[in-house]
């Protein structure tokens, strides 16, 4: 188990009380009112962390090691029928952003996502889910074969932006985000999109026009991510906690501004804490969502869906 520089409290009453039992069992002596005084002592300090987290604690967390990653949900949710779809018929296939069709019970659903790796060679491998053009347009490929068959779109968002390379650029990385964002506004079919992790810049909104859109608790949701604010601001990283708060990240924030249709509640201590409770209550979320979209007519969907995204902001006419 990996802790954050937050969490350190909680590891240490956690050795001190995993040293009591060693002792309890392997001596005669009682150290059992010393352990239970320990385990109140973590219950009380868990519990003065985990709700009282300021918006960069929240940052941390969404990065967290141990946090599941969109693969992750998605074999979880579909229970072996998920079958993975390559390639955007034109460069090459995406390893940042994968997708692919899968069924939770009996309904089918495409899921569409960015993929980071689990250490040094598949962090590289999926280049640490900073998707590429191809990877966008991968993507709404196969939001448009879902459109085709009436299948509805789940899009799972963890990426700290879409890559920013030079080659990238030369292939038309502004614009396979922009088409992304005009079809999905359109798309005849439901789309859910759910923030599992990291959801900075274009990079996430790339992939992130929904009828619903969730933010997971220990997510975020922006258009920089707290340490370019920083260094721009401030030319610095120093400030990224203040940076942080000042953008208004995090779920909460972004449910007060209408930004997002509701908050995912993660197990207690965060999503990695206990990845089968975090698998259970994103899948109810989908399937719960689903079955509400399902009953609208698709003029009604993308009445609905572009009704929604107009409505956000304030601005003054002169």
């Amino acid at each position: 188990m990996e802790y954050l520089d937050f969490e350190k409290p909680i590891q240490e009453l956690e050795e001190q009380l995993e040293k009591c039992l060693i002792i309890g069992k392997e001596s005669d002596v009682d150290v059992s009112e010393t352990c239970e005084q320990i385990e109140k002592k973590l219950v009380n300090a868990r519990k003065e962390i985990y709700e009282n987290l300021t918006a960069w604690q929240r940052v941390q967390l969404s990065r967290h090691p141990s946090r599941p990653y969109t693969l992750d949900f998605i074999r979880a949710f579909t229970k072996g029928t998920f079958m993975e779809l390559h390639g955007d018929r034109t460069v090459k296939d995406d390893k940042a952003m994968v997708g692919g069709l899968g069924k939770i019970g009996d309904q089918s659903f495409m899921f569409i996502g960015q993929q980071k790796g689990y250490n040094t060679k598949t962090r590289q491998y999926r280049n640490f889910g900073m998707a590429n053009p191809e990877g966008y347009r991968k993507a709404l490929r196969l939001m448009k074969m879902a459109e085709k068959f009436s299948i509805p779109v789940v899009t799972l968002i963890d990426t700290p932006g879409a890559y920013p390379g030079l080659e990238a650029e030369e292939r038309g990385q502004g614009e396979a985000i922009a088409r992304n964002i005009f079809e999905m506004t359109q798309l005849e079919t439901p789309i859910i999109t759910i923030i599992i992790g990291e959801g900075a810049s274009g990079g996430a909104v790339g992939i992130g026009v929904g009828d619903r859109v969730y933010m997971m608790e220990n997510t975020w949701y922006t258009v920089i991510s707290p340490e370019s604010c920083s260094s721009i601001l401030w030319r610095s990283w120093e400030y990224k906690e203040q940076a942080a708060e000042a953008l208004k990240l995090t779920a909460k924030d972004m449910k007060r501004l209408k930004l997002i249709d509701g908050i995912i509640k993660e197990p207690f201590g965060g999503a990695h804490a206990n990845r089968e409770e975090a698998f259970a209550i994103v899948e109810k979320t989908i399937v719960k969502t689903y079955n509400e979209l399902s009953k609208l007519t698709v003029k009604e969907l993308v009445n609905q869906r572009m009704a929604k995204y107009e409505a956000m902001g304030d601005f003054n006419a002169k």
